[in-house]
C-alpha cells in the first residue's frame, strides 16, 4: 500500500481503526510545518523538539478517543494544539519566573549561499535578522502570527485562513497592517535593513 497516495482524512480513519503506519505518514507529511511553526515560537530546537512529540502525541489521544471531527483541516487542527501547547508552555514559563540561557536558535547562515561572505557582511546579515524578529515581536499577536505562518512557516492564505478560522480577506488584511506597522517602526526608530 502506497501512503503517500491516501489524503489526511484517509490516513486519519484508517489510524483510527487500528493501522499505526497511517500515523506515521502524517507525521512525516506535516512534521516540517509543525516544527517550523514551533520552532519560530519558541526559538529553542530542545523545546521545540518537546513540544513537537507532545503535539503528536495529543494528536494520537484525540484521535483514539474519537474527538476529531473530519472536516478535511487535519493540518489546521495539528498546528492549532501545537499553538495551545506553546502558550500552555510560555505560560508555565511565566509563572515559574524563569528565563532560559540558552540562545541557541537556527542559524540561517549556515547554508553555501553564505559561505563566502566576509565576517562583516555576516555580522551585519545577523544584525538585520536580529531587528526584523524585533519588528515581528512588536506586531499585534494576530498580526504576529500571519507573518509567522507565512514568511517562516511557507503556509499560504489558505491554509493561515483556515489555521486561524478567519477569512483570506481577513488573513490578507492582517498581513498588510503587519507590513504597515513594521514600516512605521522602522520609520520611528530609523532602523537600517540594508547591507
Amino acid at each position: 500500500m502506497n501512503y503517500n497516495k491516501l489524503s489526511d482524512q484517509e490516513l486519519v480513519s484508517r489510524f483510527v481503526k487500528g493501522d499505526t503506519r497511517s500515523m506515521e505518514s502524517l507525521i512525516t507529511r506535516h512534521k516540517n510545518k509543525v516544527y517550523t511553526y514551533l520552532m519560530l515560537s519558541v526559538k529553542n530546537p530542545h523545546i521545540a523538539d518537546d513540544l513537537f512529540q507532545d503535539t503528536f502525541i495529543k494528536v494520537i489521544n484525540s484521535l483514539k478517543a474519537g474527538k476529531y471531527k473530519d472536516e478535511g483541516r487535519f493540518l489546521s487542527w495539528v498546528i492549532r494544539i501545537s499553538h495551545n501547547l506553546c502558550i500552555d508552555y510560555f505560560r508555565k514559563e511565566k509563572n515559574q519566573n524563569t528565563w532560559s540561557n540558552d540562545d541557541s536558535e537556527i542559524d540561517i547562515f549556515n547554508s553555501e549561499k553564505f559561505s563566502d561572505k566576509n565576517i562583516e557582511e555576516s555580522l551585519v546579515l545577523d544584525q538585520i535578522t536580529e531587528d526584523v524578529r524585533n519588528l515581528i515581536e512588536e506586531l499585534p499577536d494576530d498580526q504576529k502570527q500571519v507573518v509567522l505562518l507565512r514568511h517562516y512557516g511557507g503556509f499560504s492564505f489558505k491554509e493561515i485562513a483556515d489555521q486561524t478560522d478567519v477569512s483570506i480577506n481577513t488573513a490578507l488584511g492582517r498581513m498588510r497592517y503587519a507590513l504597515i506597522n513594521m514600516r512605521k517602526i522602522i520609520e520611528e526608530k530609523q532602523i537600517n535593513l540594508s547591507i
